[in-house]
């Protein structure tokens, strides 16, 4: 699998991205869902919210798209776009790291490739229980 880590229009965020990959392989496995590769590219609001109304046809701002480039069959490859500020904004609302909450969404991206939904409260809250799950194998 291989994991690679863009800047589109903010300055990449500082983490340890070799860490952070094999972490991602690790859930990866855990789930028993292969990929291919994963680039994950981390821009602004404005750069997030003019993709979400490209593609999506949203006019809201959000923390992460997810686009799975491959067909239904694995393995995956896929691009996840980040928005460094709505991950800050997020840590202070949830009284969270920034470093944590980053690793959250970068996470979260991952386990919707692997087919975990957040649309109803219930998806919702196995999302949650399963990203605190894959946060604790960080190391």
């Amino acid at each position: 699998m291989r994991v690679s880590f863009h800047a589109a229009d903010v300055p990449l965020p500082r983490f340890n991205k070799k860490k952070t990959s094999a972490w991602i392989q690790t859930i990866a496995k855990k789930h028993k869902t292969d990929f291919l590769e994963v680039s994950y590219v981390f821009c602004s609001d404005a750069y997030l919210l003019s993709i979400n109304q490209q593609f999506l046809n949203h006019n809201t701002l959000t923390d992460i798209i997810t686009f799975r480039l491959s067909d239904k069959a694995e393995p995956i490859e896929a691009e996840i776009y980040i928005s460094t500020e709505r991950v800050a904004e997020n840590a202070l609302k949830f009284k969270s790291t920034l470093d944590t909450e980053l690793h959250r969404v970068i996470i979260h991206g991952i386990l919707h490739l692997i087919g975990f939904k957040d649309k109803k409260p219930s998806e919702k809250a196995l999302m949650r229980k399963t990203e605190e799950a894959c946060l604790s194998l960080r190391k």
